[in-house]
């Protein structure tokens, strides 16, 4: 039995799961609005050396989901340092 063609399409882009921007490591130019384009470095021990600028969209092998309370800190951080520059 063969898949209908849009759950066929659904299975390709099952890559994005996982990618930089739910990552830990990923540390965005812009961390309040912050989404799927965004740019920004990896900081994993490993790869910091290299001073890889990555999308929110890419991925590798070391990830490691960051939490809601990781997100809303760095958010809280970012505009403090917005505020502060008033």
């Amino acid at each position: 039995m063969t898949e209908p063609e849009p759950q066929k399409s659904l299975k390709r882009v099952s890559w994005q799961y996982e990618n930089c921007l739910a990552c830990v490591w990923f540390t965005p130019t812009d961390p309040i609005n912050a989404d799927i384009l965004e740019r920004g470095k990896c900081i994993h021990p490993k790869l910091k050396q290299f001073d890889l600028i990555v999308s929110g969209r890419d991925w590798c092998n070391l990830f490691q989901e960051i939490t809601q309370k990781q997100i809303d800190n760095r958010q809280e951080m970012a505009m403090k340092a917005e505020e502060s520059k008033k």
